[in-house]
C-alpha cells in the first residue's frame, strides 16, 4: 500500500490530473488484477448476507416504497431484476438499484467497517449487480466490480472523517459505486475518473438523517447514492466531464465540507498490481442493530446470568468510545433514544434501549426486539431509564488502534445494585467479530441467510440460489440474471400502495 497526500490545491497552481485523488481511485478501478481465493469467498459471503437481510425486509415500508417507485421503470428486455419479482421482470438497472438497495439496507443487518470513519461497504453491490445484469457481464467481472468498490471505499473511510464534520458516511459510497462501476464494465481511467468527481460531488449529505427522530431515509440513503453513481457514471461514459479537482480544489470537498484549506489526509491505496483485498478488513453482524451495539448485545447475554432481579438494578452505566457514546449513546443528547414511541431506525441506534432488551431476553431478534409491544413493555421502559453511556479513553484508543487485532468496538459494562453490589463485566469485540469469540465463516452466513428467508423463500429456492452463488466467478450473463432468490408466490409484493406518487 502507498500513501498519497491530499489537501487543498489553490487555483493560481492547478494541481495535475496525476495528482488528484479522483484519479488516482479511477486507476485502482481501472486495473484488473487477479483475486485470491479467501477475497472472492467473502465477496460471496457478502452476497449471501445481502440476500438474506433484503428478503426479511420485502414487506416493510421503505423496501415497498422503493419497490413501487421502481415498478413503472420496467423494460421488455435488456434489463436488471428486483428481487422478489423474479427472474423474467426487467426494469432500468438504477432503479432495480434503487429497490435493491433500499431492501438490503432496511435492517442495518450487513456489513461494516469502522476507522477514521464508517461504512456499510456491502452497499456497493446491489448497483454493481443491477448494471452487470442490464449490461449482460459475468461473475467474473461482477467480482472485480465489487472488489474495487470496497478498496475504495474502505480505504477512503480508513483515512478521512466525515462525521467529524457532520457529513453523512454515504459520501464515500458515491465514488466506491462508481469505481466499481467502471471496474465491472472495463472502462479507461479517465472515463472513470470523471464519474467518481461527479458522484463525489453529488453525494455529500449531513448527518441529520442520523440524528434525534431517524427516519426511512436512513434505509434510502444508500440506494440514493448507487442510484445517482449509475447515473453518473452512464454520463462519464457518454464524455461528460465533471467539477475538477473535486477533492483538492478551492470550492471542493476537501476545503468546505471536510477540514478546510489546512487540513490534509494520508489515504492509503494499493500499489499497481497489488491485490484488491480491502474487503477482508470489514466484517458483518450477528445482530440487528447499529454495529458498535454487537458487542454490548454480546456482553449483556453473558452478564444476565449473575443478576437474580433486573428490578433491583439502581443504574447502569456502560462506559464506551467516544464515537459510541456520542453517537447511539446518551452523549448524543437525543431525548428520543429514552423514548418508547421511537420509530425502530432511531431504537437501533439507541444503546441503552438494545442494552436492556438484550439483558431482558437474552436473545436478539431483528423484527420482535424492535415492536411496539416490546418497546412499550413497562419493566423495559424502567431498566431502559436507567442505562447511561460514558466514554473511556481506554475505548476510543482502541476504536483508533492501527493494528487490526488491537481494534476494538466494545464497552464495560457498569451494574449498580440497590443494595450497593456492583458487577462489571467488558467485551472488546462481537462474538462474530474476525477477532472475536466465534469469528463468522460460510456455514454462519448460511445460517444467518437461511433464518432471514425462511417465511419468504421454498427450501428448494434458498438451496439453489446457494448453489448458484457459490459458484460466481463462473457465472455467464445468463446465469447472473437469476441470481436473487425467488420469493413464495403468496407474498403480496404487488399490492397497491395507500398512498399515490409521482411515478
Amino acid at each position: 500500500m502507498r500513501h498519497h497526500l491530499v489537501k487543498v490545491a489553490p487555483s493560481s497552481q492547478p494541481l495535475p490530473r496525476e495528482e488528484q485523488l479522483a484519479w488516482k481511485l479511477a486507476g485502482v478501478a481501472a486495473e484488473r488484477v487477479s483475486l485470491s481465493r479467501p477475497v472472492i469467498d467473502m465477496i460471496v459471503n457478502r452476497i449471501i448476507d445481502n440476500a438474506g437481510v433484503a428478503l426479511a425486509s420485502l414487506l416493510r415500508s421503505a423496501p415497498t416504497c422503493a419497490r413501487n417507485q421502481a415498478l413503472p421503470h420496467e423494460r421488455d428486455n435488456r434489463g436488471a431484476t428486483i428481487i422478489g419479482l423474479g427472474k423474467s421482470r426487467f426494469f432500468s438497472p438504477e432503479w432495480a438499484a434503487w429497490a435493491n438497495s433500499t431492501a438490503v439496507r432496511e435492517l442495518d443487518f450487513h456489513d461494516t467497517f469502522l476507522a477514521a470513519d464508517y461504512a456499510h461497504p456491502a452497499d456497493t453491490i446491489a448497483p454493481l449487480l443491477a448494471v452487470a445484469q442490464a449490461l449482460g457481464k459475468t461473475g467474473e467481472d461482477l467480482l472485480l466490480g465489487i472488489a474495487a468498490a470496497y478498496e475504495i471505499q474502505v480505504n477512503l473511510v480508513r483515512s478521512i472523517s466525515l462525521h467529524e464534520y457532520k457529513k453523512d458516511h454515504v459520501a464515500h459510497l458515491a465514488p466506491a459505486v462508481a469505481g466499481g462501476l467502471g471496474a465491472l464494465l472495463s472502462l479507461d481511467q479517465e472515463t472513470i475518473y470523471q464519474a467518481i468527481q461527479q458522484a463525489v460531488h453529488l453525494g455529500f449529505s449531513t448527518r441529520q438523517s442520523r440524528k434525534g427522530r431517524i427516519s426511512s431515509w436512513k434505509a434510502f440513503a444508500p440506494a440514493f447514492a448507487g442510484k445517482m453513481a449509475i447515473e453518473a457514471v452512464d454520463r462519464a461514459m457518454r464524455g461528460e466531464t465533471s467539477p475538477s479537482p473535486i477533492y483538492e480544489g478551492e470550492d471542493g470537498v476537501l476545503a468546505w465540507m471536510l477540514g478546510g484549506k489546512e487540513r490534509s489526509y494520508s489515504v492509503p491505496l494499493p500499489d499497481p498490481g497489488e491485490e484488491k483485498k480491502a474487503i477482508l478488513a470489514t466484517f458483518t453482524k450477528e445482530h440487528s442493530a447499529e454495529y458498535q451495539a454487537q458487542a454490548p448485545i454480546d456482553l449483556a447475554f453473558r452478564i444476565r446470568c449473575k443478576i437474580n432481579d433486573l428490578e433491583e438494578i439502581r443504574s447502569i452505566v456502560l462506559w464506551t468510545s467516544h464515537h459510541t457514546h456520542y453517537v447511539i449513546g446518551s452523549g448524543s443528547g437525543d431525548p428520543q433514544k429514552y423514548d418508547p414511541d421511537a420509530s425502530r431506525e432511531t431504537l437501533d441506534h439507541s444503546l441503552m434501549y438494545i442494552f436492556a432488551v438484550a439483558l431482558e431476553d437474552g436473545r436478539w431478534h431483528h423484527e420482535a426486539s424492535y415492536t411496539t409491544e416490546r418497546t412499550q413493555r413497562p419493566s423495559t421502559v424502567r431498566l431502559w431509564q436507567k442505562i447511561a453511556t460514558a466514554e473511556e479513553p481506554y475505548w476510543t484508543e482502541r476504536y483508533h488502534a492501527a493494528l487490526p487485532e488491537e481494534r476494538a468496538f466494545g464497552a464495560r459494562a457498569e451494574i449498580t445494585m440497590r443494595d450497593g453490589t456492583i458487577f462489571s463485566d467488558q467485551l472488546s469485540v462481537a462474538h462474530a467479530h474476525p477477532q472475536g469469540e466465534r469469528p463468522f465463516a460460510r456455514p454462519d452466513y448460511l445460517k444467518k441467510f437461511s433464518m432471514l428467508c425462511d417465511e419468504v423463500t421454498t427450501p428448494e429456492e434458498r438451496d439453489r440460489f446457494l448453489e448458484l452463488v457459490q459458484r460466481l466467478p463462473n457465472l455467464s450473463a445468463a446465469s447472473l440474471q437469476s441470481l436473487y432468490p425467488e420469493v413464495k408466490a403468496d407474498l403480496p409484493l404487488s399490492r397497491q400502495p395507500d398512498r399515490q406518487g409521482i411515478f
